[in-house]
């Protein structure tokens, strides 16, 4: 969904002679992308003093805004600065569904203290089903309700025939619209807490 926040995160190698210039660098960054309009926030860690690969995350409001940020001359100024110090950059955006199944990765987050704190794992696989049950279920009936009453001989047509059109069709429905509008919905009881919860 084109108006859902896009958490961006970005795993740098760093060469070690390059630590202190780089550190000013991403924050020259931080402050580049804090001027656009969707900037939601940033932050960045080093895992421990021996590490060469430096997480970083940032958030926009939705892609329109990020695709602004990361087309701009500023940011592609700002990257070219950094030529030279950087061995490789691995980048995932995620948005909804995506992500439930990753592992947990280290807290970022500007207002982290002290150890490195741990972001809450994928929900349990029970949340996970309901969620993806509470957004089949009306989608498939008023799909076969449709396709009943509107496509004369549909209820003729081979089982497996009318199985593949069925998936064909829902599939990305529930994949870029469903889906993403359900747990945006739900986030909160999907990430709360829960006494008794199943394991993953």
């Amino acid at each position: 969904m084109s108006h859902e926040p896009v958490t961006v995160s970005i795993v740098r190698t760093v060469l070690p002679e390059h630590i202190d210039t780089v550190t000013r660098w991403v924050q020259a960054g931080v402050n580049k992308a804090n001027k656009y309009p969707g900037f939601l926030g940033s932050g960045w860690i080093r895992l421990h003093n021996d590490s060469h690969q430096w997480l970083m995350l940032y958030r926009f409001s939705d892609r329109d805004t990020l695709h602004a940020w990361d087309d701009s001359t500023e940011r592609l100024d700002w990257l070219e600065e950094g030529h030279g110090m950087i061995l490789d950059t691995r980048v995932q955006k995620r948005t909804g569904i995506e992500g439930w199944f990753d592992e947990p990765v280290p807290d970022v987050s500007p207002e982290a203290t002290g150890p490195i704190p741990v972001v809450a794992p994928a929900p349990p696989r029970w949340k996970q089903a309901a969620s993806i049950w509470l957004g089949f279920f009306p989608v498939n009936l008023a799909f076969t309700l449709l396709v009943t009453a509107w496509l004369p001989g549909w209820n003729d047509l081979p089982t497996a025939l009318k199985v593949l059109i069925t998936t064909s069709v829902l599939t990305p429905l529930m994949a870029y619209w469903v889906l993403p509008w359900v747990t945006t919905r739900l986030r909160g009881w999907l990430h709360s807490p829960t006494t008794g919860d199943a394991p993953n």
